[in-house]
């Protein structure tokens, strides 16, 4: 009799134990999979955007001198000119350039005053930054695009 209470309990224990491995296993595949899908829809270049929501968005990026919405917007290589000095960066090195535009040029107002698209149908818009240190920029954005939807291609900030 004592041997048989010990297998009931082992065939017990054995049991709960593995409804116990079935749940764990259920949610972590749940984990998982939620995961997964809260990773593909929150990543924000993943959603195409229209040219006016670039150029909207970018409106509001430049005139708060919010560096990192506005690199959302750019293409992975955008040509980024301050000045004379024109060259073409990878989406990291740009947002490293802009961050030093924008600490030693501060934000105090941003404006378009001129919207076009050029023959080949590409949209491009003209405004002016105002920073704080009263230094004033006429700002040229040219929209492309891509496989991903519309991306800031070119930036380019001329002292006026």
């Amino acid at each position: 009799m004592k041997k048989e209470n010990q297998n009931n309990h082992i065939n017990y224990s054995i049991k709960k134990l593995y409804k116990t491995f079935t749940i764990m296993k259920a949610l972590f595949f749940l984990w998982i999979t939620f995961g997964l899908v809260w990773g593909v829809f929150s990543a924000s270049p993943t959603f195409a955007q229209t040219e006016d929501e670039v150029i909207n968005t970018a409106k509001t990026a430049i005139g708060a001198g919010s560096t990192k919405e506005l690199i959302k917007l750019c293409h992975d290589a955008i040509e980024i000119g301050l000045g004379d000095q024109k060259a073409t960066y990878s989406q990291s090195q740009a947002e490293f350039v802009l961050k030093d535009f924008f600490t030693k040029n501060p934000a105090k107002q941003f404006e378009y005053i001129h919207k076009g698209a050029s023959k080949e149908g590409l949209k491009y818009v003209i405004g002016k930054y105002t920073a704080t240190n009263g230094n004033t920029f006429r700002v040229y954005i040219l929209v492309k695009s891509t496989a991903n939807g519309y991306r800031i291609d070119t930036l380019d900030f001329s002292r006026e």
